[in-house]
């Protein structure tokens, strides 16, 4: 079973990669999911999260006002250090799950969505390391556009990441998305032959 990690920073592409791969024939593991599947009401998780940064970061519902928790800890490396530390233990313990099912499947190529692979995990457990990566001021424009963010909002979390020129060299695959939807499928799909052939 080949297990290669797909990362990019925010707004890189990356999920579109991972749709494509997922189409192609690979299980795709979601860390993103994992850490809200880790966060919902009455989990460990989220009650760690309201001892450490208040009420204030749940909804009236009892689920985490994600939007409250992202401006406290992208103010604060910090406390961004210290959610991490709650969050994941038990996500990664989630992922090893998974793991364990897609190889007693049979599984040929099992890809873990990361993004946060060189801030957060370890790349040299992964066979491959495939890197996403778009220009920041086309990753800002993306924020902003699609996902409505504050130009200030934006500048943060795009500085909140390692920048992608301190990942390539540890990459082993090295996908641009500066252009549009058919260049990046061409592109994904060419780390996808190479990856077919690995495994």
């Amino acid at each position: 079973m080949l297990f290669p990690a797909l990362t990019g920073n925010i707004a890189s592409g990356k999920s579109t990669v991972a749709r494509h791969f997922a189409r192609w024939g690979a299980m795709v593991i979601d860390m993103d999911l994992l850490v809200r599947e880790a966060q919902v009401p009455g989990s460990a998780v989220l009650q760690a999260i309201e001892e450490r940064f208040g009420e204030g970061v749940l909804g009236p519902d009892g689920t985490l006002n994600r939007g409250a928790l992202r401006a406290i800890v992208m103010a604060d490396p910090a406390a961004l250090n210290e959610l991490n530390r709650i969050v994941h233990p038990a996500v990664f313990h989630r992922r090893n799950l998974l793991m364990e099912e897609a190889r007693a499947r049979g599984e040929r190529i099992v890809v873990t969505d990361i993004p946060l692979l060189f801030e957060a995990a370890d790349p040299s457990a992964f066979d491959v390391v495939v890197l996403v990566e778009a220009p920041e001021a086309v990753r800002r424009a993306r924020l902003m556009q699609d996902r409505g963010l504050a130009a200030e909002e934006a500048d943060r979390m795009i500085a909140a990441q390692l920048a992608s020129e301190h990942k390539r060299a540890r990459s082993d695959h090295i996908i641009d998305n500066s252009g549009d939807l058919a260049a990046l499928e061409r592109a994904a799909a060419e780390v996808w032959r190479a990856l077919l052939a690995r495994a």
